[in-house]
């Protein structure tokens, strides 16, 4: 006892340092990845630093372009290109200087208005840079030079002021244009008349040295393209330079992305922008219905309470009476203040909010995912607590659910009805009905109050009847309540919403932000596989992209339907479903939609307004996802499980993992033949395993003959521990059967000594006491001797213990044993062939150990099986 305690703690430690060394790991990634964070964000700070120190230099030296220099500067340059398209060749910087011009046809030469305030001044400038190291001998060659110049040098300050050019120029190529292009055609008037000037030049019968004229219209091109720059640079504002060098930043960020990495950003911000708007946007003005959860232990009266309430009888129609599904029903405020009407102080209570969305949770202990499930979507819960029963295991397991949760809670006191003379007073004040008792049953209910009192006490918590609480954030509120008379109902609801409203209104704020939890996975006939959810904040539309957690990842699926039952009806039953193309939370949502099946219950819902979200909300629903599949993992080899729900299923797996029965297949609905066809390839290499467990669902017909022909077990229940009952007498029948199958090839190991003294028969058939020294001696366990080369004495057929016949002897017991020689050997003789000093074992072999391992692994002790391992070194048995 010792050494298991000892054992205990050390494992405890183990655990504790490995908890601790992970914490550790965790913070030192979290400090790295802060570390990591800090030095991004300190080189981004420099490479913006650099960038606009590099902007100021280039502004300052007068070469910095903003974005409409670089539009006018390209439309410049594709202009140039198709005058070159055309034909033209335009003299540049780079040309060889021969002035040569060539055109597909003759060009008429465009007019030119000169403005001759500047024209003086320009030609000054001109004449300084053009050569004199040509000879100027030939009067007409200077004259169209100098005219040429001349030309150029208007056409270059018409450029600069256009808006007093723009009055003179009536040109009819012009006129036509559009204001958008003026500045384009400007340029493209300059280059052509430097291209005429160029030509007459070229037809004078004179040599062709290199023409002054071509050299004046690069050199007066590059400045008035550099004059052009500073005066637009000059026009723009500060702010215009601000918002241009900001762009050019984030136009060069935005270049070392990828095209999916600026479409991955885009999205996030909109949807983070989106997020703050949701919160923003919740005010404690605007309350959405609360969301109530029903947590209590099996048979305390749960559904009853909602049926008194909704004036429905669910309870009446569910299989045994238990709930073992999850639903939901939307209490209106109508039905609220008529349930409530006998309750002092409410009619004067001012109700802000539209109802009450109740969650009804199974109480069975196979059924804690569904609990959990439910305390997590709730705002505030009703623990149901029978008077007579106090505490019960499902109640402190819902106790602890929503303390870690930290969901506040009230406690439903019911059954008083069952209190000796108890007098019903439904549509009364449960204050008024408990002071018109009599004084004997008043008296038993202080009594049971008290207990439960105690009892929640020793659960660390205190509680106190509601009317005598005076400090609700200390104390939990217990309401007496009857589900079967309907007492205390009206001061139930009325406390919810009370509490609901003064101390919870933050938290039930109708926010924009979607806020959708997937409650339950069930397959309907005439819809298909549907999915229910609590939509607690936001908007569902019909058509939305929705994003949910699958078993093989995230499931994306278009809404094609939003059911909601009618108001006051359980959701989970069949009802006339009410169509809607957009609901407003909090409500519960059947959704209708494509690839359903898969999706696991319990994760949220998301959806995606636009079509680069969806793999943001894919990523966050693998998160989600990565804790919950190892819920559910299939193995090779097991049996077939089936349930109408997937919190139904959940809870059969759970059972299944609990009970070490592995299963191999899974699936929600009716059994059709495919599920059979699944669990038939069982039959051959795991029989006990060839079984389907259909919990709540229907078999086919031609699914059950299928299923009889293959030799495949369906169990079919529709309560859950039925099922399981039914499971697990199938398999003690199927492991008492192979048992008496294998029998006469299971050899258990064991160790016999003979005792001298009572040796009743030496020879055919030999019969003597022995004592067994370890293992356990059977009926027809074959005995032989190591110490005489593994001599074959016989098989030992009677073991008798007090002139009692008995079939097993165990380790430590004295018995007397009889040794039959097998048929074909000749007799061994005690005396002659061995004798007391020699040990007797039996002689296992490898398929007795196997057959031990497979039907008897239950019957053999872990002593037992270290007297195997020394058997079968002795035996050398592989």
């Amino acid at each position: 006892m010792q050494e298991a305690l000892k054992k205990i703690e050390e494992e405890k430690e183990r655990q504790r340092l490995e908890e601790e060394e992970a914490i550790r790991r965790e913070d030192e990634a979290e400090q790295l990845r802060q570390e990591k964070a800090r030095l991004d964000q300190e080189k981004k700070e420099r490479k913006k630093q650099k960038e606009k120190e590099r902007k100021e230099r280039l502004k300052a030296e007068g070469k910095l372009l903003s974005k409409s220099q670089k539009q006018a500067q390209a439309r410049a340059h594709a202009m140039l290109e198709s005058l070159k398209a055309r034909g033209i060749v335009v003299p540049s910087k780079d040309d060889g200087g021969d002035g040569e011009v060539s055109e597909k046809g003759p060009q008429k030469k465009r007019p030119v208005y000169l403005d001759k305030r500047s024209k003086f001044k320009q030609q000054k400038r001109t004449e300084s840079q053009i050569s004199v190291d040509e000879p100027s001998t030939q009067d007409e060659e200077k004259e169209e030079a100098e005219e040429a110049k001349a030309d150029v040098a208007v056409e270059i300050e018409q450029e600069r002021e256009k808006s007093e050019a723009e009055e003179e120029l009536e040109s009819w190529e012009l006129i036509t244009e559009k204001a958008a292009k003026e500045e384009e055609e400007a340029k493209t008037v300059a280059v052509k008349n430097s291209v005429d000037k160029v030509k007459t030049v070229e037809k004078k019968p004179v040599a062709k040295p290199e023409v002054p004229a071509e050299k004046a219209v690069r050199e007066s091109e590059e400045e008035s393209s550099e004059e052009e720059e500073g005066d637009e640079e000059e026009e723009e504002s500060g702010s215009e330079e601000e918002s241009s060098s900001e762009e050019d930043e984030e136009e060069e960020e935005e270049d070392d992305r990828t095209p999916a990495q600026k479409t991955r950003d885009a999205a996030v911000t909109r949807i983070r922008k989106r997020k703050v708007a949701g919160e923003k946007s919740a005010s404690i003005d605007v309350l959405r219905s609360p969301i109530v959860c029903v947590l209590g232990h099996v048979d305390t009266g749960k559904t009853k309470i909602l049926d008194k309430i909704r004036r429905t009888h669910v309870q009446d129609g569910e299989a045994g009476g238990i709930t073992q599904q999850i639903g939901a029903t939307f209490i209106p405020l109508e039905a609220i203040k008529n349930e409530c009407s006998m309750v002092k102080k409410f009619s004067d209570m001012e109700i802000r909010f539209p109802g009450l969305l109740v969650i009804d949770t199974p109480g069975h202990e196979s059924f804690s995912n569904l609990r959990n499930r439910g305390s997590s979507l709730c705002d505030i819960a009703i623990l149901v607590v029978d008077i007579m029963h106090g505490l019960e295991p499902q109640t402190i397991e819902s106790i602890n659910l929503l303390r870690q949760k930290k969901t506040p809670f009230i406690v439903a006191l019911n059954k008083v009805d069952r209190l000796f003379e108890w007098k019903a007073g439904a549509r009364a004040d449960i204050r008024d009905t408990i002071k018109k008792q009599q004084r004997n049953t008043k008296l038993e209910f202080d009594d049971r109050v008290k207990e439960t009192i105690v009892q929640f006490a020793e659960q660390s918590l205190n509680v106190v009847l509601f009317y005598e609480n005076k400090d609700p954030r200390t104390y939990i509120s217990m309401i007496p309540t009857s589900a079967h008379s309907g007492d205390g109902m009206g001061n139930l609801i009325a406390l919810v919403v009370e509490l609901s409203q003064c101390m919870l209104a933050k938290r039930i704020s109708y926010s924009e932000c979607l806020q959708c939890s997937v409650m339950e996975v069930k397959a309907i006939s005439g819809l298909g596989t549907t999915v229910d959810v609590i939509l607690v904040n936001g908007k569902l539309r019909e058509g939305d992209t929705v994003i949910m957690g699958g078993v093989d990842g995230a499931v994306v699926s278009q809404v094609r339907g939003l059911l909601t039952p009618p108001v006051m009806k359980e959701m989970r039953v069949k009802n006339q479903w009410d169509h809607h193309k957009e609901i407003k939370g909090s409500q519960g949502v059947k959704i209708i939609g494509k690839d359903l099946e898969k999706v696991l219950a319990g994760l949220p819902l998301f959806v995606a307004e636009h079509e680069d979200e969806v793999p943001i909300w894919e990523e966050e629903i693998l998160q989600h996802l990565r804790h919950v599949l190892n819920s559910i993992k299939l193995a090779d080899k097991g049996v077939y499980v089936q349930a109408s729900t997937l919190g139904s299923l959940e809870a059969l797996l759970e059972f299944l993992k609990q009970s070490k029965i592995p299963y191999s297949g899974i699936n929600i609905g009716p059994v059709h033949r495919k599920d059979v066809m699944k669990a038939s390839t069982m039959v051959e290499s795991e029989p006990q395993y060839a079984a389907i467990m259909a919990f709540d669902v229907k078999v086919e017909r031609e699914a059950q003959d299928m299923a009889d022909s293959l030799g495949v077990k369906i169990f079919h229940a529709d309560i859950i521990y039925h099922l399981f009952d039914a499971f697990t007498a199938y398999q003690e029948d199927y492991k008492k059967r192979k048992q008496d199958e294998f029998k006469h090839l299971a050899i258990f190991p064991c160790k016999v000594r003979i005792l001298p003294q009572f040796i009743f028969n030496s020879r055919d058939p030999i019969v003597v006491g022995v004592s067994i020294e370890a293992g356990t001696l059977k009926s027809g366990t074959p005995l032989c001797v190591p110490s005489k080369d593994f001599l074959f004495v016989g098989i030992c057929t009677t073991i008798e213990i007090n002139h009692k016949v008995v079939d097993v002897a165990k380790k430590g017991q004295e018995v007397c044993i009889k040794i039959d020689p097998t048929g074909g050997d000749a007799p061994k003789m005690y005396g002659r062939h061995f004798d007391h000093t020699d040990i007797l074992v039996s002689k296992i072999t490898r398929d007795s150990i196997d057959c031990l391992k497979k039907y008897f692994r239950d019957e053999v002790q872990k002593s037992d099986w270290q007297l195997v391992i020394e058997l079968k070194r002795l035996l050398d048995i592989l």
